[in-house]
């Protein structure tokens, strides 16, 4: 499957050119790699486990690979390539294939043997929490799809505890009818909005819960079958475009995200960067009025205050009466159907929107931005004057602006990203796990 190759080359990528790169039993720092901080388990990995850890990213990218080529892939000797993956066959990660079964790779004299990932071993979970519903993907070990769950939420904000368990009720729901249930459940990632520390598990805040700083690990590790993962959910739409999405093939990026809020996943020199505490990617709670809207973060004058689904229901209200539209949907058919005070709550979040995209501009420089989200939530963020507005508020240099493009897309997406981070975090779960 496309997803599964383009996200463990990726990961390879990743794993050899950035700030660790590992060469046999060495381990060595490149010179002038961007600090961003590796979270989980593969920021737990010494050497040699980061040496399997590219042994197995090379087999699941490729589907099938000798011993040999593993080798030359990866500018490994062979004799190191023998003994990692004797290593990873004991674990039962990858599983030989007899020349019966690869006819193709076949020549004269004695055939090579294939090595594989072995078939139906794990099983991951991605899952989106949004504001009304939980969107749940299962994975398996290469990254394709087995199941797929939507559940609706009983709340759009919930006791930490209750969400947890609505997680692990909508897991055991989404394994229930595959081979080996839950029990073949390595796995489960999470993405939650607000400020997340992903390394130590630790919500300082969100909109999908009642309390601040919370320590979700306990809770996960008491209430879920397998190990989990969580992570703020704008960071996994990056990885989401950065695999499969509008951003494949670039190193520089931001992405925007528009939903009941506004997130933003910055990938630098091809990697998430994500803040010394997790909070470094907060576009939605950048200021843009002093004194202003109010936040539901609890701050005074943020962006998301102005341009998030919530901010323009609030504006609504007040310019066309309260109550006359309920849903962004129907404040855009109100503004296309000749509304001129929808169409003047709509320009005003364009016009700070525009504001905002500028300020990104001028700070990151990056390749390309990209607009994700519900199509009836953006499409008036990437009008013809808010993209006016941003060519004239962007710092003056003889070169092109970045690329802004518009992705629409639903929680699935989400979903997908949050799966992705969770194969690459299992993976270095498992690896390290060998040497134990």
């Amino acid at each position: 499957m496309i997803f599964g190759n383009i996200f463990f080359l990726l990961v390879e990528k990743n794993i050899r050119k950035t700030h660790l790169s590992v060469y046999g039993d060495e381990m060595k720092r490149e010179s002038g790699a961007p600090r961003t901080r590796l979270i989980g388990e593969v920021a737990d990995l010494d050497a040699r486990a980061q040496t399997r850890l590219r042994v197995l990213n090379c087999i699941r990218e490729t589907g099938e690979a000798s011993r040999t080529d593993i080798a030359a892939a990866l500018k490994l000797s062979p004799a190191t390539v023998t003994f990692v993956t004797s290593g990873l066959m004991a674990g039962e990660l990858i599983e030989e294939v007899s020349s019966t079964d690869t006819p193709d790779t076949m020549k004269r004299g004695r055939p090579r043997v294939a090595l594989r990932l072995t078939k139906d071993r794990f099983h991951v979970a991605g899952i989106k929490i949004a504001r009304e519903t939980m969107s749940i993907l299962i994975l398996d070990f290469n990254g394709r799809e087995v199941a797929h769950l939507d559940v609706q939420l009983p709340q759009p904000r919930m006791e930490p505890a209750a969400l947890v368990l609505a997680i692990r009720d909508g897991v055991t729901t989404a394994c229930a009818d595959l081979p080996g249930g839950l029990d073949k459940l390595a796995g489960i990632s999470i993405g939650l909005a607000g400020q997340v520390d992903a390394g130590e598990k630790f919500v300082h805040w969100s909109s999908s819960l009642t309390h601040r700083n919370i320590d979700l690990g306990p809770l996960l590790s008491e209430h879920l079958p397998c190990a989990a993962f969580v992570e703020n959910d704008a960071n996994l739409a990056a990885k989401a475009e950065q695999l499969f999405g509008e951003a494949r093939g670039l190193n520089n990026f931001l992405v925007v995200t528009v939903e009941h809020g506004v997130g933003l996943g910055i990938v630098l020199n091809g990697r998430l960067f994500r803040g010394e505490r997790g909070c470094g990617a907060e576009f939605g709670h950048t200021k843009v009025a002093l004194h202003g809207a109010e936040c539901q973060c609890g701050q005074q004058g943020c962006l998301e205050a102005y341009v998030g689904s919530y901010a323009l229901l609030r504006r609504a209200d007040a310019a066309m009466g309260t109550g006359a539209v309920k849903t962004v949907r129907a404040l855009v058919q109100r503004a296309t159907e000749g509304d001129a005070s929808a169409r003047k709550v709509l320009d005003e979040a364009g016009q700070i929107f525009g504001m905002g995209l500028s300020n990104l501009i001028n700070l990151f420089d990056p390749e390309r931005i990209i607009l994700s989200g519900a199509g009836h939530r953006i499409a008036h963020l990437h009008s013809d004057a808010v993209l006016e507005q941003v060519r004239n508020s962007v710092v003056n240099v003889d070169a092109p602006l970045p690329e802004i493009r518009v992705h629409h897309w639903d929680d699935l997406m989400w979903a997908r990203g949050a799966a992705a981070m969770g194969i690459e975090q299992v993976s270095a779960l498992k690896v390290k796990g060998l040497a134990q």
